[in-house]
């Protein structure tokens, strides 16, 4: 007997993740912009740190579940631009990021502005660039960079020099995105060319 294949809904539990990690966003930015002090930065980083899980737990069901969908490939890449996006600003203002350092995150917002338009340029052209080992690396190193910083003077307070590793990341993170976000440009380029 021949199974049917099913689609899978919109609230099936990868996408829920994904629906959870957008709504982390706001909540990231309130504890950030509402609660004073130490407090706000810890629950800012709880809830950072589950959304960044919810990142590979929602990917890594999708896939030995089989219940990989159009909505999640089009949410998650969102997802993860908007809780990237939303953190550097919030950790900007707070001055966590200041002078030189806002280089590194003006280089990461334009490469995420700059892949995703190149992704939509080569979807009309039916073209799907797949994500390079590189670019989980970048990734990684992002969130990572991220999360110590929201710590950042709550956890300096701990362990001295939690903002400056903080700090170091996220150029680590800059230079990641510069290489990848070159590869990404380089082929869509080509692409264009060929077309």
């Amino acid at each position: 007997m021949e199974r049917a294949i099913t689609t899978p809904g919109t609230t099936s539990l990868p996408n829920v993740l994904t629906y959870a990690r957008i709504i982390a966003v706001p909540a990231v930015v309130a504890c950030l912009f509402v609660i004073p002090g130490a407090a706000g930065r810890w629950w800012a980083l709880a809830i950072y740190v589950a959304a960044c899980v919810t990142d590979w737990l929602d990917g890594y069901l999708a896939r030995v579940w089989q219940q990989q969908s159009t909505l999640g490939r089009v949410l998650d890449p969102i997802a993860d631009k908007l809780l990237v996006g939303a953190t550097l600003l919030m950790l900007t203002h707070d001055n966590t990021i200041q002078g030189m350092q806002i280089w590194a995150a003006v280089i990461i917002l334009c490469r995420e502005i700059l892949v995703s338009g190149l992704r939509e340029f080569l979807a009309e052209l039916n073209v799907r660039v797949h994500v390079t080992q590189l670019a989980k690396w970048k990734t990684t190193v992002q969130m990572i960079a991220l999360g110590v910083l929201i710590a950042g003077p709550a956890g300096d307070q701990i362990m001295p020099g939690v903002t400056w590793t903080g700090l170091v990341l996220l150029w680590v993170a800059a230079l990641l995105t510069l290489w990848t976000g070159f590869d990404y440009l380089k082929s869509a380029i080509r692409t264009a060319i060929e077309r």
